[in-house]
């Protein structure tokens, strides 16, 4: 399989800048062995905060390229950065048609995607905002594996925040399978391991 374009660049920001992130937030991380180590595979979790995909990137050797609005590519002294972390544009005003070619041109060549079904930063009170069908549909086209993580904690530097992320078994969306019930199914997974870590923290603090 032909290396990624900027593998050298990205694993060198990851190496800084993952050190940095570990010694301040003092993450956990449970499961990570499940991400396979080869293959197209999307990782898809919640979203609380701008720092979640940081814990995806240090749980695997493998790349995991994730969407950023096109305005960081436009910028120059920015667009370096995001293309060195394998970054794809996406125009999230309109309905970006080359950023899913993208997306999918990354798991057809074999690679690793993050993304995030709820599609955005959940903010309110709602356990899980609703998730977008782009994973599971994404997933029956390429024949690639899903795994779903949940994050868990805060984001406090330096203090004991309980951040942790959490993974769970692999599967696949067959070519016959209904995308809802698919859909249904990430939900419900993803659900499960936020309980566990939320179960986690609050047997830590008793």
């Amino acid at each position: 399989m032909k290396r990624e374009k900027h593998i050298k660049g990205y694993n060198f920001l990851k190496g800084i800048l993952g050190f940095l992130f570990k010694v301040c937030y003092r993450p956990k991380y449970y499961n990570k062995e499940l991400i396979p180590n080869n293959g197209p595979v999307i990782i898809a979790g919640n979203h609380m905060h701008l720092f979640d995909q940081n814990l995806v990137i240090l749980s695997t050797k493998r790349m995991v390229h994730y969407m950023a609005k096109i305005e960081y590519f436009q910028d120059k002294k920015k667009a370096w950065f995001f293309r060195m972390a394998g970054c794809i544009p996406v125009n999230r005003e309109i309905k970006d048609e080359d950023a899913k070619s993208s997306a999918m041109e990354v798991l057809n060549n074999g690679y690793a995607l993050g993304v995030f079904p709820e599609g955005t930063r959940n903010k309110t009170d709602a356990f899980l905002l609703p998730f977008k069908f782009g994973v599971v549909s994404m997933a029956q086209k390429s024949g690639a594996s899903i795994v779903p993580c949940a994050v868990t904690g805060e984001y406090k530097v330096w203090k004991k925040n309980h951040l942790n992320i959490r993974y769970g078994k692999p599967f696949k969306v067959p070519k016959d399978m209904d995308l809802k019930k698919a859909n249904d199914k990430l939900f419900e997974e993803i659900s499960n391991l936020k309980r566990e870590g939320l179960k986690e923290i609050e047997d830590e603090k008793h």
